[in-house]
């Protein structure tokens, strides 16, 4: 791999390494990427206190995530088709988050298998769950999530319906990749991502294939989407879940403070504070925005994570200072996927928690529990913590 300074080179490494359409899939955003863009503009409007003459010769950012200790305060999100970034893309992933010791989330979407998950790392992950129309399967998928081992379960809200993304239109986006001049063309020009996916051990949606009637001859997310997932899902369906889920549960999606409210009373772990990336509701706030008053509402009562627009350390400082205790990485590691497999993804991971380190140290922090208003410019000292409801 060439020479790597940021998560930025990543992006470019992957953008010609990876076939146009599962690019444009995981660097996209829907209709017209307002909100996308927003993501990443609100994160850099907020300047960062510098202060100098502090010890900061010791540094740790371990923290504790619903009961379950990180050595950095983020986790790899869930990536729908993750496995076409790269052959075995969610094995890979997850065996790079377990070497950096942080969590990694597999989606319902997945090219990989729950099992081949479990069976490839043999370390527990996080769960996503989308929950569709055929409840038998969404209690089925949580059953096989219990016996892999799963140790948390993120519950994604804000997808009863899919936002329309316009580059997967353009691109005639398609699991396996259809058979057509542009595609034959592309792929050929990408020899080492062809391996990688010839050897791979799945080529289709794994978690999906075999298990919901009719998958089998669905190759596109979108078309599947539209006719699977439930827009009469509300918050009944969680009392639901929980009576499947034994473990930890998050709740993913969450940009109003009523939203967070609710999920709370209904006894989530954690929630996200969340757009999807800017994959949904185009014209949503930016995750950032939302931020600071979901985490004043809630925060003593549940642990709030952030999703949405990090690239940099300094972006997931931001985040911790208004309120999340971790954040999610989605985009920034599947670009390490794309550019490097396994190696790629470490790569991201080190870029990440050097850049958070140094960011500390030039705000005068030394733990991540330090973390908050105190480090941005006009913000207040940090109170201390309340206690959790329990």
């Amino acid at each position: 791999m060439k020479t790597v300074t940021c998560i930025e080179d990543l992006r470019e490494l992957a953008r010609r390494k990876v076939p146009k359409a599962f690019f444009d899939y995981a660097d996209s955003g829907s209709y017209s990427e307002e909100t996308l863009r927003a993501n990443r503009a609100d994160l850099e409007t907020i300047k960062l206190r510098q202060r100098v003459m502090v010890d900061v010769s010791e540094r740790s950012l371990a923290t504790t995530i619903v009961g379950q200790k990180m050595n950095a305060p983020f986790a790899l999100a869930p990536i729908g088709l993750c496995g076409m970034q790269h052959g075995d893309g969610e094995i890979l992933s997850a065996q790079a988050a377990n070497d950096a010791g942080i969590p990694f989330i597999l989606s319902t979407m997945s090219i990989c298998s729950i099992e081949q998950v479990a069976e490839a790392t043999g370390r527990p992950f996080w769960f996503q769950l989308y929950v569709i129309r055929d409840r038998g399967f969404s209690q089925d998928i949580l059953a096989r999530a219990v016996a892999a081992k799963c140790n948390a379960l993120v519950l994604t809200v804000d997808l009863q319906v899919l936002g329309q993304r316009h580059r997967d239109i353009r691109n005639g986006m398609t699991v396996p990749p259809e058979i057509r001049l542009k595609n034959v063309l592309d792929i050929a020009s990408k020899p080492a991502w062809a391996f990688s996916i010839l050897r791979s051990k799945s080529k289709n949606f794994g978690n999906l294939a075999g298990h919901v009637k009719g998958m089998e001859d669905v190759t596109s997310l979108a078309q599947w989407t539209n006719s699977q997932f439930d827009p009469a899902l509300n918050w009944k369906d969680v009392e639901w879940i929980k009576k499947h889920w034994p473990g930890k549960l998050i709740i993913k999606g969450i940009l109003d403070v009523e939203d967070a409210k609710t999920a709370v009373k209904l006894g989530a772990d954690a929630v996200v504070v969340s757009n999807h990336g800017g994959r949904q509701l185009d014209g949503a706030p930016s995750s950032i925005s939302a931020l600071p008053a979901i985490a004043q509402a809630v925060g003593s009562d549940t642990e709030v994570l952030f999703d949405g627009g990090i690239r940099t350390g300094a972006d997931m400082l931001r985040a911790l200072a208004l309120g999340a205790r971790a954040c999610l990485i989605g985009r920034a590691y599947v670009y390490g996927l794309g550019a490097g497999g396994r190696a790629g993804v470490s790569k991201a991971i080190e870029i990440l928690q050097n850049e958070l380190s140094v960011a500390m140290a030039l705000t005068g922090t030394t733990r991540v529990a330090d973390i908050g208003p105190q480090v941005l410019v006009g913000g207040k000292p940090k109170k201390a913590a309340r206690k959790r409801k329990a």
